[in-house]
């Protein structure tokens, strides 16, 4: 809100993205940056469902299906 500018905002945005180099919220801060009028205070990246290679179990056993 411009016309408040002692008012923190929060902007939860949710987007999957590529660990360390993270290109959807780069180009998300320099469209922030060149069209939104309002400063960003901070940034939080936080996220257990980053994309990252996938993780392989091996299980000891035997499934039967009569």
């Amino acid at each position: 809100m411009p016309d408040h500018p002692g008012v923190l905002q929060t902007f939860v945005w949710q987007k999957l993205d590529r660990a360390p180099v993270f290109p959807e919220l780069t180009r998300f801060l320099e469209f922030w940056r060149r069209e939104i009028e309002g400063p960003l205070h901070s940034v939080r990246v936080a996220s257990s469902a980053l994309i990252r290679p996938a993780e392989l179990r091996y299980a000891n056993g035997q499934f039967l299906l009569h």
